[in-house]
């Protein structure tokens, strides 16, 4: 180390580091590599994982280093409520997961992706736009983790942040490869158990080695009124309100989640769903304080790079031993969800793209599947590389894609619920919302006239949307209409004729409203319903020699799966709730 102001490690002890933990979870994933791997144990790993290893997926999933760093930011911006904002709603919408996972795992039971699903109620043009929105947000999730090691890499070790890309990026692939999902959620335990306990030290020393609590005493003079006051407009506006609706899109859109969803057991997934909830909750508010103290202090992160905060942080008041468990900490929780976007990637191109529109469910042979995925992981970690090189804001590049997510999240809910939703409507309804979401996201339209009241008025409607949507997940259609309701009027005299100033919460707003304008104006006069019972017999396993091992089964011992491939007793197929 070569002092407190620029703290570092030589380059023979991060060598030594990375070895240790990539060296690690690769013989850990080698352990459980099979000669002959399967295709559908490689996508979903056998849609039996038990109660421990899933809940502890989920939550390193939905904890990365990117929501570290964005949680600290958020701190940095807003205060003392800008963590609380950005971990307390994401921890809830893993919650919100759950009962619509029920849903889609009854008429689904054996799927490897949603965009499969979508593919058997609706058609091609559904299911590629649900797969294809996934492959972006994945690619930029990876890049992101790979921003966020490069950057550690750098701050840390005479590496430059390009060598800290290449590095992370070889190590994940490394162990990731080979066995697909079971690698990741296997590795996923061993990540978040090391995590848990690194933040249960970590944050508290650095805290007292910058003198809390006289560093808040002494620094409230560094914050503004707003920052200040843990009940902040500016804060909710700007960070609590529009991640409400993004972590929402991202709950019901990205593919890292849904493959967690149908790789579990049914009957654990309220268990696992909650368990993650309240780990990822207590680590993300926990981190994010660092950019709260950051900010009491007064502390300039190198460069303005407000990605700076948390390994400067480290660096300024960690001792050696504890940097270098901080330094684990980070590099496992990039990892964690790094492999998740790898797997997430490679399952779409092998159930969506190759196993159903190249060569059909029934033609698809499994050991070209196998080919598929690899080639895949290899190829998005490429470009996830050639992409970290432009260094983006992550807190932007999360809400940016859950807005984008937010065109989605209605028509895919319907589509598992009302058997009147068409694939015409589905289709139209994401096509309108991204129309009007990309011009009041990026301010392609001025909105300080009659346009400004148009997108005032819709992100009302999308207000009563994401809440009813809360609503319904849990209580059913008829509260669910009346929460959405009563938040539209409620909301309105407030809203319209201001909101507008809000680009971001506006542009997720109206991405929930039209879209779920739409479909429904396009879904409710028809008459044709659809069999939800007939999802089950279009999708399954594409490998008949399927794995029935279940991810960490001691001794990898077998536990046969009940007729049809699910657990416990099956729920209704059919109808909607």
């Amino acid at each position: 180390m070569d002092g407190v102001e620029t703290a570092q490690f030589s380059a023979v002890v991060v060598l030594g580091l990375l070895v240790l933990f990539y060296g690690g979870t690769f013989l850990i994933s080698a352990r459980i590599g099979k000669k002959d791997e399967n295709a559908d144990g490689y996508m979903t790993g056998g849609n039996n994982i038990g109660f421990g290893i899933s809940a502890a997926s989920m939550t390193a999933t939905w904890i990365w280093a990117s929501s570290m760093y964005a949680s600290a930011t958020s701190g940095y911006t807003y205060g003392i409520s800008g963590p609380v904002h950005y971990g307390l709603w994401g921890a809830l919408m893993i919650l919100f997961i759950y009962p619509f996972g029920k849903r889609i795992r009854s008429v689904a039971p054996k799927a490897h992706t949603l965009a499969e699903v979508m593919y058997a109620r609706h058609g091609r043009s559904s299911q590629l736009m649900l797969a294809g929105s996934n492959l972006v947000g994945s690619l930029i999730s990876l890049m992101s983790n790979f921003i966020a090691g490069g950057v550690l890499i750098s701050m840390l070790s005479p590496f430059t942040f390009t060598q800290g890309v290449f590095t992370v990026a070889a190590g994940v692939l490394l162990y990731t490869l080979w066995s697909g999902f079971r690698a990741s959620v296997l590795t996923d335990f061993v990540q978040v158990v090391a995590m848990l306990g690194a933040v249960v030290v970590i944050v508290p020393v650095i805290f007292f080695a910058a003198d809390f609590p006289a560093a808040f005493e002494n620094g409230a003079g560094n914050l503004t009124p707003q920052q200040g006051d843990f009940f902040s407009s500016d804060a909710f506006m700007n960070q609590g309100a529009p991640y409400i609706a993004a972590v929402l899109a991202y709950a019901i859109g990205n593919q890292t989640i849904a493959q967690r969803l149908f790789a579990v057991r049914r009957d654990l997934i309220k268990p696992t769903f909650v368990t993650a909830t309240v780990g990822y909750g207590a680590m993300v508010i926990g981190v994010g304080m660092l950019g709260v103290l950051a900010l009491y202090l007064g502390f300039e992160p190198t460069g303005g790079d407000v990605n700076n905060i948390i390994p400067e942080m480290a660096a300024d008041y960690l001792p050696p031993v504890l940097l270098a468990v901080f330094f684990i900490m980070i590099v496992g929780a990039l990892s964690s969800t790094a492999d998740s976007d790898l797997s997430a990637l490679s399952s779409i191109m092998m159930a969506d793209v190759y196993g159903q529109n190249m060569a059909g469910r029934e033609k698809a042979d499994p050991k070209t599947m196998l080919l598929v995925g690899r080639i895949t992981m290899v190829v998005a970690t490429a470009a996830a590389v050639a992409f970290a090189s432009l260094r983006l804001n992550i807190l932007d590049l999360l809400v940016f894609v859950g807005a984008l997510w937010g065109a989605l999240v209605f028509p895919v809910l319907a589509s598992f619920y009302w058997e009147k939703v068409t694939n015409r409507a589905f289709t139209s309804s994401v096509l309108a919302a991204l129309a009007v979401f990309l011009p009041v996201r990026f301010g392609w339209i001025p909105t300080d006239g009659a346009f400004g009241i148009v997108v005032d008025v819709l992100s009302v409607i999308g207000i009563g949307v994401v809440l009813g949507l809360m609503a319904f997940g849990f209580f059913g259609t008829k509260t669910a209409k009346v929460v959405g309701l009563v938040a539209t009027v409620v909301s309105a005299p407030f809203a319209i004729g201001s909101l507008h100033e809000y680009a971001t919460l506006c542009g997720s707003l109206v991405a929930y409203s039209v879209s779920t304008v739409v479909c429904w104006a396009m879904s409710v006069g028809q008459s044709e319903r659809f069999d939800f019972a007939v999802i089950a017999q279009r999708t399954g396993d594409f490998d008949d020699g399927a794995a029935r091992t279940p991810v960490g089964a001691a001794g990898g011992a077998g536990v046969p799966r009940p007729a049809g491939g699910t657990d416990g007793e099956p729920e209704p197929a059919t109808g909607t709730k």
